[in-house]
């Protein structure tokens, strides 16, 4: 069965794999892209739980100000800095950010079962799980903090 090449561009680009997985996936999957898909995630799952032991010690802080009235401030670390410099990286606390200030959760435990904002279909930990597949390293929201204006 030949596999579109469209096909296995957007599942590369949706799970951050190379050409070969891509297609090796879909072929598994008689071109099924869902099929595929959830074969991918379930890989990179798996993959993701062999690399939550490993340490994470570098990262980033990230910060976010919802028009001066609401103020995020999240820790996220990886295993290295040269992840840490990574756009996909960056763009991960980003959006962590984003999250807290429009979710308003009272801990990282409630945090990662929440439904991300971005994509109800799947939970904030699910979201950050896909990113260490994508980047080959642990991922671990530290801790962050939520300010709003008038609260104490």
């Amino acid at each position: 069965m030949a596999i579109d090449i469209a096909e296995i561009k957007r599942l590369k680009d949706l799970t951050g794999v190379g050409l070969t997985d891509a297609k090796r996936a879909l072929e598994e999957a008689a071109g099924d892209f869902d099929k595929a898909l959830a074969a991918m995630r379930k890989k990179g799952l798996t993959k993701a739980e062999k690399r939550g032991e490993r340490e994470a010690r570098a990262g980033v802080i990230g910060s976010y100000s919802h028009d001066g009235r609401i103020g995020v401030v999240v820790e996220v670390n990886c295993e290295t800095d040269f992840v840490a410099k990574t756009e996909e990286f960056k763009a991960l606390v980003k959006d962590l950010c984003l999250h807290i200030a429009a979710s308003e959760p009272a801990d990282t435990a409630e945090l990662l079962e929440q439904p991300f904002v971005k994509d109800p279909a799947q939970t904030v930990a699910d979201y950050v799980k896909d990113h260490v597949a994508r980047l080959g390293e642990n991922i671990v929201v530290r801790r962050f903090s939520r300010l709003a204006l008038g609260e104490l």
